[in-house]
């Protein structure tokens, strides 16, 4: 899609409302058993706010979709105890905004570099602006225990294993296709162990 079609309006009201659902939806899929999040594990959200609003991917970067974005999502994750950890575009090479306590705590590498709206994306940029005591790390060694990948930028790397994808219901952010996904401890010990 080279344009928001005709057709279809894409207003922050609708961003934040379809934000709302899909957050909630990763909390309700991450609440007991194996999947349980706990205070102190890591969330990786990448996004494309380009795709979020119908343009290709690095085409129309909008900083308005990432602030709705991050005002809407942020506060549910820091309800939580959890950390948030923004993935960068390729052209940082998919490095990470944290909070410095998570690098601290997860002893991850940080690297020198401020994200950019053309390097690095907007999203990163908010969380840089809205984060408390935001860093750049290099990657966050596969610890993220959950993750949400708003419009195909491809977060797998950040997870641990095992990784099992969510068959979300709510599968748009605007004109973004939205992925989920939670992990799980390996089941080891064949047919005779109980889990």
């Amino acid at each position: 899609m080279d344009s928001i079609s005709e057709k279809e309006v894409i207003t922050l009201d609708r961003i934040r409302t379809e934000a709302e659902a899909v957050i909630d939806e990763l909390f309700a899929n991450c609440s007991d058993g194996h999947y349980k999040l706990h205070a102190g594990d890591i969330v990786v959200i990448g996004c494309s706010t380009s795709r979020v609003m119908g343009y290709h991917m690095g085409q129309h970067s909008t900083e308005d979709v990432a602030k709705v974005l991050m005002e809407t999502i942020l506060p549910r994750i820091r309800e939580k105890g959890l950390f948030l950890a923004c993935q960068c575009c390729e052209h940082l090479n998919r490095a990470l905004v944290v909070e410095r306590e998570c690098m601290e705590k997860y002893d991850l590498p940080e690297v020198s570099v401020k994200p950019a709206l053309h390097a690095g994306g907007a999203w990163s940029v908010q969380a840089m602006a809205q984060f408390a005591d935001p860093v750049v790390v290099e990657d966050i060694r596969s610890r993220a225990r959950a993750g949400i990948d708003i419009g195909g930028v491809f977060i797998g790397m950040h997870m641990r294993t095992v990784c099992v994808p969510i068959h979300n219901e709510n599968t748009k952010i605007g004109c973004a296709n939205i992925t989920m996904a939670r992990t799980r401890p390996k089941l080891i010990g064949g047919e005779r162990a109980q889990y």
